[in-house]
């Protein structure tokens, strides 16, 4: 009874594997008198190919991607090499030429604003509209890094623990992603937050001595890549570039809300509650990934051992540290001082009466999105 079981079980599985039988190793059946077809070793089995818009292919395709990507580049190396040569045929002075002209090129890769008067010591930046290019330049680098790491790593570990079907190799190659994208940010985002007044969410530094308007370069850089990822990621859900999951308006939801908070915060000088709002978010979050990959893998001790790390972690970093936001932002708001509690754009303050409710809101709408998580990831735990 036990042979007849083990060996039902093999032949279901022979039988769902698309690389065995006639369309696996062995040559198919022709009929008699016909010629065998000559083939080489197996094709490797490759996701189907998604129609999209040409004038977005580079959001599925990575040689599309890098291909948009190398323009800025080249073009930026040309300008290097030329620019000069040309600027020793025109006479100084000239007014429709400087020599001294910066490469237009640079900002799609490079930071722009920086600060004039900021020492090479300690260099600090502004924001700007050149920053619109690099969030744009990011966006198809975040697609190039998601497609790359989908197509020829995530899917193929996937395929070496027996995973066949298309929905789940691409639910793995997600979770892959979002453990490497959210680990190396909430890493980063840990680093810079050492740098600012803010270590360890040290709340009044939020809003003593406001605007803080001019950024260090690795916080500028931060920001801006995290914008890009998360408009790359509402792209992805809008356009429809992967299949609807369950929550799918819960996280169109959670995407909206964090682009909101992102972008109003880089715009009101808002960068060090920002960081750390971005640090209670990625570092649980690799953990929700991390587990949901070793549960592909039925690595079942491994996930074990993750899932308490993350339930631990997505209540200290998700709830507790954001109610400290949350306290902060409602109880330690004048703390500003007074000459900064008005909107004045050429001074670089936005924080009036009013602008306190803007700053809350939106956090206290994620903090409703992270209950609702809570909720499904204890009711998983109690399962």
């Amino acid at each position: 009874m036990m042979a007849s079981r083990k060996s039902n079980a093999v032949f279901a599985l022979v039988e769902e594997d698309p690389t065995h039988h006639l369309a696996g190793p062995f040559l198919p059946q022709t009929p008699i008198g016909s010629l065998t077809p000559l083939r080489g070793n197996s094709p490797v089995r490759r996701p189907p190919p998604r129609h999209v818009s040409p004038y977005i292919s580079w959001a599925v395709k990575p040689e599309a991607a890098l291909k948009v990507l190398l323009v800025p580049l080249i073009l930026y190396l040309n300008w290097e090499l030329v620019s000069p040569l040309l600027a020793q045929f025109i006479p100084k002075g000239n007014s429709y030429f400087s020599h001294d002209l910066p490469n237009p090129f640079a900002q799609f890769f490079l930071l722009s604003h920086r600060v004039p008067s900021s020492s090479n010591s300690d260099p600090r930046y502004q924001k700007g509209w050149s920053d619109l290019l690099f969030i744009a330049y990011h966006v198809v680098f975040w697609s190039l890094v998601r497609e790359s790491l989908t197509i020829y790593v995530f899917r193929p570990i996937a395929r070496s623990y027996n995973i066949r079907k298309e929905q789940k190799l691409d639910r793995f190659a997600e979770q892959g992603y979002a453990v490497v994208y959210m680990a190396v940010m909430g890493a980063w985002g840990f680093r810079i937050m050492g740098q600012l007044p803010t270590w360890w969410y040290h709340t009044e530094a939020f809003w003593i001595d406001y605007p803080h308007w001019d950024m260090k370069p690795e916080l500028k850089r931060y920001y801006l890549m995290q914008m890009a990822y998360w408009i790359q990621q509402q792209l992805v859900l809008v356009l429809g570039l992967e299949k609807p999951r369950k929550d799918y308006y819960e996280l169109v939801a959670h995407h909206f809300v964090t682009i909101w908070l992102v972008g109003w915060s880089y715009l009101i000088n808002l960068t060090l509650i920002g960081n750390a709002v971005y640090m209670s978010m990625d570092i649980p979050d690799s953990w929700l990934a991390f587990a949901k990959v070793l549960n592909y893998m039925r690595a079942e001790r491994a996930k074990i051992v993750a899932f308490a790390v993350l339930l631990v972690a997505w209540t200290y970093f998700r709830h507790i540290l954001n109610f400290y936001i949350l306290y902060s932002v409602w109880f330690e708001y004048d703390l500003i001082p007074e000459s900064s509690r008005e909107w004045i754009w050429a001074n670089g303050t936005y924080l009036n009466w009013w602008m306190k409710y803007q700053v809350f809101i939106p956090i206290l709408l994620l903090q409703f999105l992270n209950i609702f998580w809570y909720f499904l990831i204890w009711r998983i735990a109690i399962r």
